[in-house]
């Protein structure tokens, strides 16, 4: 049927027939507003290689999918559901004449995984691919598996309004590129900043007011997400004097009549202002804006491999987004463009949106390659791979849920599992509760977690399920159905799978806990503040009424780690908690060391993963392990901080002088046969040389240089204590017979402090370490103060000792100053009297 008015599209459509005559896939790059969502596929009606088949157009989501088929039907005069159909999440139209069905990305990958060859359809469409959802990018993989194996005749067209389409074409084979121009009106671009402080419900409140008096036409304004659009909506109904201006939001989680409200011309003599998310950005044109403002944000999900953790995180949008939002005032009259950040921020955008492949949970991705035959993502083609650290996360899930084996294989569990079109823990929580005979409450359950706004947007989600069960819209009715059709389909499965259990009611925290146990999270510190099982921390407004409970099973959260805000829970009541998971509480006894007060401290404790759920004092067992313990917490505290006495102290310096001597003498690749028994060395293994000597001890003080003694003994064996006195002995004999003490404590090495006259008749410096090391020598006068340090004493006798002599004799005329000392009789004394 020809077109009731020309698009860009139709220029190029002559091209993109002839590629597909000719190719079985193909590129399309159009800009926004060309047409090719509604055109294109009408234009391959005809084609003789489609034979009798669909063809299949994929849209990122409903309400683009719903929009698309509803204009293609209407633009050939028919109802929807006859040659036209549509297949989404609650809604399915679709008859014997369909012959263009549109699907949401989700939707088709399920169609082709329970039908590898895609019987009955000839070509399948990917519309808006730059948005690059995980579903997207794992229906593409599939179909180019299926049509290299099984459907060489199955047409694969990948369309996109900003695309790199080279790239897109590489992954193709190198298929060819089909590019339409577009139709563009001129849009003024506006620059009004926005002061990072400020909210930006109200920057957005303050623009759209701005637009509304400078301007005329509607206005479609971007926001992150719903919260924003509500709270901007809430400004405006303030401010706003105009009465022939209508609010509308429009976001994923609305009705379908508020949705189709929104994207409705103004009546006449009205105009509008559209409060969207991202929605809007694509696929669907809302008649009558020439006005955008855009704030320059979007949520996107962003997955946490080491927690198993998807957040929803505000962040800026790229470039491409922001061309394609300021695209939206130009389709169809020249418009106008207010972007609330400085001009020169537009360059250091990201180019392109990050894929969700790279930045999302990948347990279901992984566990519909696992059905499709595909054990590693690397056997198919990406355009980006999956990542490998949230690919083994993911694995690790699927494992625990019992859905892969060891191997990678599908097991009995993740077969029943993938017949729920849920994700894989909302489907293991379906079966589990089924075995219960909860089958219809988890289901319920299930669509509300997966239906955003369903219920309305209450943290409790016992809330939300008792409002959506007061609820009659449309959409409330086909949740409805949706979760009686997967009940139907829950029961087949269980009872292929075997699992039964005793009939008990579970409370809605109890089945979030079935499919979230790693985040059962428990009251600690002041209201609102919560543990998850995890081991991370999040909190809720404190005067909510969750906020008081002492259990919590939390669906969702959002921000960053240590500022986390739940945004989904329920209230799990202890005992049922308990009863839950009575096999995975841990009951053990912790024994730990306290660095604050230097001693071991024993708990009888109670644990479900991270929480600490009950813990009490218990005494200390004395057993090697503890010592060990004890051990290594003298290494952190600090190892000189142990009661060493004085001769210890000294004995590890006189083995770090022989052990040092050694190294300097000894050849690069020869043992040093001397233990190191300096902080650093002592630190490396307590365990071992410390704590057999040490069991029975409870505290670092217990530790006294008994058991130092032994320990230290332990470490240098008898025949190294032998070479140690010859080569480090503790005295020094003087010619005059003194023993004196040596030092081995200086940084200089062993030190031998002593009265010069001692030392008369000595000719040959004194040395240790067999006779590798000199001794330095502190020379004292008859006061025991220092005159000379030396370390080659026949020098000094020969040298600086006449000077030293002539001030000495000044200053102690009563002792013997000889002019060669070398020669002269050590003594201890002074000169006679009257000598």
């Amino acid at each position: 049927m020809a077109a009731a008015f020309p698009l860009p599209i139709d220029h190029v459509l002559p091209r993109l027939r002839d590629v597909l005559a000719a190719r079985n896939r193909a590129v399309l790059v159009a800009s926004p507003g060309a047409g090719k969502t509604t055109r294109v596929p009408l234009a391959l009606l005809q084609e003789s290689w489609r034979e009798d088949g669909k063809i299949i157009i994929l849209e990122p989501r409903r309400l683009a999918a719903r929009a698309a088929a509803e204009r293609m039907a209407e633009s050939l005069g028919e109802k929807l559901g006859e040659t036209v159909g549509l297949r989404v999440r609650l809604q399915t139209l679709a008859g014997p004449r369909t012959r263009i069905e549109v699907v949401t990305e989700g939707v088709f990958a399920r169609m082709i995984l329970d039908d590898p060859a895609l019987e009955g359809v000839a070509a399948v469409l990917f519309d808006e691919f730059h948005e690059r959802s995980v579903d997207a990018d794992l229906g593409l993989a599939l179909a180019l598996d299926a049509q290299d194996a099984l459907r060489p005749d199955l047409r694969l067209l990948v369309m996109s309004a900003t695309l790199d389409g080279a790239r897109v074409a590489a992954l193709l084979d190198d298929a060819p590129v089909v590019e339409s121009q577009g139709r563009a009106f001129p849009v003024e671009t506006l620059y009004l900043g926005r002061d990072p402080r400020e909210r930006i419900e109200a920057a957005v409140a303050r623009a759209v007011l701005r637009a509304l008096a400078e301007q005329d036409g509607s206005v479609l304004a971007f926001l992150p997400g719903q919260g924003e659009i509500l709270r901007t909506e809430a400004l405006l109904k303030e401010k706003l004097r105009d009465p022939s201006v209508d609010l509308c939001p429009l976001y994923g989680a609305m009705d379908r009549g508020a949705q189709d409200r929104a994207i409705r011309p103004a009546a006449s003599g009205r105009r509008k202002v559209v409060l969207a998310t991202s929605i809007a950005e694509t696929s669907i044109t809302i008649e009558g804006v020439r006005v955008v403002v855009d704030c320059g944000f979007l949520r996107a999900p962003k997955f946490e491999p080491d927690l198993g953790l998807t957040r929803l995180e505000t962040v800026r949008a790229s470039r491409a987004a922001a061309d394609q939002r300021r695209g939206r005032a130009g389709r169809t009259q020249p418009g106008i463009c207010y972007r609330l950040w400085e001009e020169a921020a537009t360059g250091a955008l990201p180019a392109y949106a990050q894929p969700e492949i790279l930045a999302a949970d990948l347990a279901g991705l992984l566990l519909d390659l696992a059905a499709w035959g595909a054990r590693d993502p690397a056997s198919l083609r990406w355009l980006d791979p999956p990542p490998p650290a949230a690919s083994a996360e993911a694995r690790a899930l699927l494992q625990e849920l019992g859905a892969l084996d060891a191997e990678g294989g599908v097991t009995a569990g993740g077969k029943a599992m993938r017949t729920l079109p849920l994700p894989p823990r909302l489907a293991r929580m379906a079966l589990r509760a089924e075995s219960f005979g909860m089958g219809a409450p988890a289901c319920e359950l299930a669509v509300l977690l997966t239906e955003r706004g369903l219920g309305g947007d209450a943290v409790d989600l016992a809330e939300r399920l008792d409002r959506w069960a007061r609820e009659s819209s449309p959409r409330a009715n086909d949740a409805r159905r949706l979760a009686h059709g997967w009940k139907h389909g829950l029961r087949a499965a269980a009872r292929a799978l075997g699992e039964s259990g005793e009939p008990r009611d579970l409370s809605p925290g109890a089945l979030i806990a079935l499919a979230f146990p790693d985040r059962v999270a428990r009251a600690r510190g002041k209201t609102g503040d919560f543990l998850m099982a995890n081991g991370r921390a999040a909190s809720l407004e404190p005067h909510l009424a969750l906020a008081r409970e002492k259990y919590l099973a939390v669906a969702e959260v959002a921000g960053r780690a240590g500022a986390s805000r739940i945004l989904a829970a329920a209230a799990l009541d202890e005992a049922e908690f308990e009863s839950l998971f009575a096999a995975e509480i841990e009951a053990g006894v912790e024994t730990r060391f306290d660095p604050a007060s230097g001693a071991l401290r024993r708990r009888e404790t109670r644990r479900y993963r991270a929480l600490m759920l009950a813990e009490k004092t218990a005494a200390l067992a004395g057993s090697p392990e503890e010592a060990a313990l004890l051990a290594r917490g003298a290494a952190e505290r600090g190892i000189d901080r142990l009661n060493w006495s004085k001769g210890q102290a000294q004995l590890r310096e006189r083995v770090g002088f022989v052990r040092e001597a050694f190294a300097r003498s000894a050849a690069p690749d020869e043992p040093n046969p001397w233990p190191d028994l300096s902080e650093a060395g002592l630190s490396q293994a307590p365990e071992d040389w410390l704590a057999p000597f040490i069991e029975g001890c409870g505290r670092l003080d217990d530790i006294g240089p008994d058991k130092l003694d032994a320990a230290l003994a332990a470490l240098i064996p008898w025949d190294l204590s032998r070479r140690l006195e010859a080569e480090a002995p503790t005295h020094f004999l003087t010619p005059a017979g003194s023993n004196v003490a040596l030092d081995y404590s200086s940084a200089e090495g062993p030190v031998l402090a002593v009265r010069v006259q001692e030392l008369y008749g000595l000719a040959d410096h004194p040395k240790l370490a067999g006779g590798r090391v000199p001794l330095t020598l502190h020379l004292l006068s008859p006061a025991h103060r220092p005159i000379q340090i030396t370390r080659d004493l026949p020098g000094f006798w020969r040298g600086s000792w006449s000077a030293v002599k002539a001030e000495m004799k000044g200053r102690y005329p009563r002792h013997l100053w000889p002019d060669d000392p070398a020669a002269a009789a050590p003594t201890t004394r002074a000169k006679p009297r009257g000598t």
